[in-house]
């Protein structure tokens, strides 16, 4: 590209025309826009059922709330940049000591560069993105559909629960199944590799270290279930539930204490036991989802959809929370407008938006 606008207009007017582009986020663009293709084209190779897909060229004509921009990106996007950014984690964690920070900057930085791209793109070229009460509204938008339960008739924009039913639709095929199952094994990686890189195994390279793993996974698991069953019953049932869940809480917090003062288990185990165990869980949360039909027949469904919900939860605050700083200071906001639009329309947009505030709330 570089070498055609050389040809046409010469060399400093091509200098200045690509530092103009990357003023302009034009490499986050493309990245974010390359991240899309591949992920369809990868989809179309092991599902079939080819379709368009918008790569995103309609970011700057309205602003989109962040529920729609999450439904849009999550399982393209949002989800394989913040497995790379796990990967860059453990790597800054466990790999870069020996070959040094340098390095490690050295090796990462495109990695970097591409995950958060793929992370902030769409809430980075959104108008008014960064406007402190569209994304007031936005967050109560997102937990709303969140939290709503689909059913007969209601779409993916406006339940969690038949958005992510359609998001399963194209596992038709048994051998769609066993190819996506191939490919979730890679997320158990994690869990292998930092386990025995804790404190409290040592030097410990037996299996019986990665099948404890395994066995604290499951009881988190169960766990789970009981923290987030929520039956309707009886009110003595419901006081037992809740008896049941605060000594659960306290059982846990009691054990976790006592697992740090008697044995080797230290604090940042806990948070490399985090790195290893939501990697694995959503590795079987995809299992799980490629064989619908099996984990219904099984009874599981109810719990693997509560466990994909609060996948989603999470990964919608990890992306939220940022968008919300930046919201709050309100340079980010006039900065963005800058950045999307030429120095007249965004004059007059800042016109606008001081004339609007000035207007009487007619809703009131």
């Amino acid at each position: 590209m570089i070498l055609g606008i050389i040809l046409e207009q010469g060399f400093w007017t091509a200098i200045v025309n690509f530092t103009t582009m990357q003023l302009q986020l034009c490499a986050v663009f493309f990245t974010f826009s390359l991240g899309t293709r591949t992920h369809y084209f990868g989809r179309t190779i092991l599902h079939g059922g080819a379709r368009y897909q918008a790569t995103g060229r309609g970011f700057v004509v309205r602003h989109i709330k962040f529920a729609e921009n999450y439904r849009l990106y999550s399982r393209s996007h949002f989800v394989k940049g913040l497995e790379v950014v796990l990967l860059l984690v453990i790597y800054l964690a466990y790999g870069f000591i020996e070959t040094g920070v340098i390095s490690y900057i050295l090796l990462s930085i495109s990695s970097w560069f591409m995950a958060l791209s793929w992370l902030f793109a769409p809430y980075l070229f959104n108008p008014s993105g960064f406007e402190w009460q569209k994304t007031v509204e936005d967050f109560r938008d997102w937990t709303d559909w969140l939290l709503y339960r689909g059913g007969i008739g209601v779409k993916g924009e406006e339940s969690w629960e038949a958005w992510w039913d359609e998001e399963m639709a194209h596992i038709r095929t048994l051998r769609g199944r066993i190819l996506e199952t191939i490919l979730s094994l890679r997320f158990f990686i994690f869990q292998y590799g930092v386990v025995y890189k804790l404190h409290l195994t040592g030097s410990n390279t037996t299996l019986t270290v990665y099948g404890l793993s395994w066995t604290v996974l499951a009881a988190l698991f169960i766990l789970f279930q009981v923290f987030t069953f929520s039956q309707k019953a009886s009110v003595n049932f419901q006081l037992l539930l809740r008896f049941t869940q605060g000594v659960s809480f306290i059982l846990v917090i009691a054990g976790i204490t006592v697992a740090i003062v008697a044995t080797n288990l230290s604090v940042p185990d806990i948070f490399a036991c985090i790195l290893a165990f939501v990697p694995t869980g959503w590795g079987i949360l995809s299992i799980a989802v490629a064989w619908k039909p099996l984990i219904k027949k099984l009874g599981l469904w109810k719990s693997i959809r509560s466990l994909a919900r609060l996948y989603d939860a999470g990964m919608g605050m990890i992306i939220f929370i940022p968008v919300a700083m930046l919201s709050w200071l309100t340079f980010v906001s006039t900065f963005q407008t800058r950045l999307l639009y030429n120095q007249a329309f965004s004059r007059g947009l800042e016109i606008s938006l001081i004339l609007a505030g000035d207007k009487p709330n007619s809703g009131l």
